[in-house]
């Protein structure tokens, strides 16, 4: 049943004016999921210009009059109401070309991309359900409504969320649609960056991400033909018993949920050994050796997240998180100086990384993290004491120093050495002391 006084209030407003109404999609597989839906789609055969008319009372958006989508505002919530429609030819892969209105509430499912997404529900909690989909929901199935081959090709970013959804969801993809996936990857080039990306970070945070993942590993070499080299790597390495790709894919899936920076860290994990394979070595003994693989790893990160369309800030933060994720912590010194450079949450993500690197490896590995924590939790206690360990904590500044002659680019570089001074405690946070040993270095 549906339980939203919003959601209803639209179903009853267009009924109450002669016409069907029925959320569909997302919002009903939800519901037959005993999951709470975040938004609803509504499909109807009322025309735009009759939703417009109808709810003349409320505030109407005309987001997608071409396509008969109107949003409608109820209490800040949108709700996008849609006219039964039919779809024309997709000459781009994306969008189709055309659209068809229609009373048929059956034709217009019949254009939706799996069968858990073709299924919509009255307001009295009625099912209209043409093409199983509550079966399929019931056997955690993902499966594309009629001809899988067809509904890829319309639009190649089915692909893209037939992993998304079994990832998340939790299902499985049924033989068929599996099988067209795969035999339409190269469909994944013709789509945005954007839509990509969107896609990619929703699937990394799956509950099934491992089981998709490496089934499915020829379409994520697809969207990210750097990760290829890593699918059959064999490290030699007495503190891995994965492959470099399997070792990534479960890395991770190591990453909690909803912890600080949960995207950026599941995509720095997706990428933090994306260099290995060119960096490998092998030592008198026949074990494997990847020096300088973090650096190498950020590099092609980086290059790769701009092609994905991601944030400069959330490039930054990932590629910062891989360059460090293999360095040796052994001091608070050491806390003090990572901490300096990315401050206290920029640290606590990169713990996280590293505690999910060595969820990945041999059980052995896994007592380091015993320690990551206790430096988790002397950076928090630094933080709190508000140790000195950025330029913001000193007791000195830039205008300090330009009284004592510093100018230009020297200021900061003054700066930052007496700022090393007060993490190694060659120096206290004092500004005598401070001003002092800058007089000295101006000399």
């Amino acid at each position: 049943m549906i339980t939203d006084k919003n959601c209803l209030y639209i179903l009853e407003k267009l009924e109450s004016s002669g016409f069907e109404a029925y959320p569909v999609g997302g919002c009903v597989r939800d519901m037959l999921m005993n999951r709470i839906p975040h938004d609803f789609d509504i499909a109807t055969n009322a025309l735009p210009d009759q939703i417009t008319e109808v709810f003349s009372a409320d505030k109407v958006i005309p987001t997608g009059i071409k396509h008969g989508t109107v949003t409608v505002l109820k209490n800040g919530m949108p709700f996008e109401v849609t006219t039964f429609r039919i779809d024309g030819k997709y000459s781009d892969s994306r969008r189709p070309d055309n659209v068809s209105f229609t009373n048929d509430l059956r034709a217009d499912l019949a254009r939706r991309d799996f069968t858990v997404n073709a299924v919509a529900m009255d307001s009295k909690g009625n099912i209209f359900d043409p093409f199983n989909g509550r079966k399929d929901i019931e056997n955690r199935i993902i499966r594309c409504v009629g001809d899988p081959e067809e509904r890829f090709s319309e639009d190649a970013l089915r692909i893209l969320r037939s992993l998304r959804f079994s990832s998340v969801l939790d299902f499985q993809i049924e033989e068929n649609t599996a099988a067209a996936a795969l035999r339409q990857k190269d469909r994944l080039g013709s789509i945005s960056s954007e839509r990509i990306s969107a896609e990619l970070i929703k699937l990394l945070s799956g509950v099934n991400c491992v089981d998709v993942m490496l089934r499915f590993r020829d379409m994520i070499g697809q969207i990210i033909p750097e990760l290829i080299p890593c699918f059959d790597f064999d490290q030699r390495s007495r503190y891995h018993k994965y492959t470099v790709y399997e070792h990534t894919v479960r890395a991770v899936n190591a990453i909690p949920s909803r912890v600080n920076g949960e995207n950026t860290l599941r995509l720095a994990m997706l990428l933090h050994d994306v260099g290995k394979p060119e960096m490998f070595t092998l030592d008198e003994n026949g074990f494997g050796h990847f020096k300088g693989h973090a650096k190498a790893s950020a590099d092609k990160a980086r290059l790769i997240l701009k092609r994905l369309k991601f944030d400069n800030k959330t490039i930054t933060a990932v590629c910062e998180i891989i360059s460090r994720h293999s360095d040796k912590i052994v001091s608070e010194k050491q806390i003090k100086r990572i901490m300096s450079s990315i401050g206290l949450d920029g640290f606590l993500m990169l713990i996280e990384a590293k505690k999910a690197d060595n969820a990945a490896k041999q059980e052995f590995v896994l007592a380091e993290n015993a320690e990551f924590d206790r430096f988790a939790e002397t950076a928090r206690q630094l933080a709190a004491e508000k140790s000195c360990i950025s330029l913001a904590d000193m007791a000195v500044n830039g205008s300090d120093l330009i009284s004592l002659g510093f100018k230009g680019r020297e200021i900061g570089v003054c700066l930052r050495a007496l700022l090393e001074l007060i993490i190694d405690e060659v120096l206290t946070n004092d500004r005598t002391a401070l001003l002092k040993r800058a007089k000295e270095m101006k000399k």
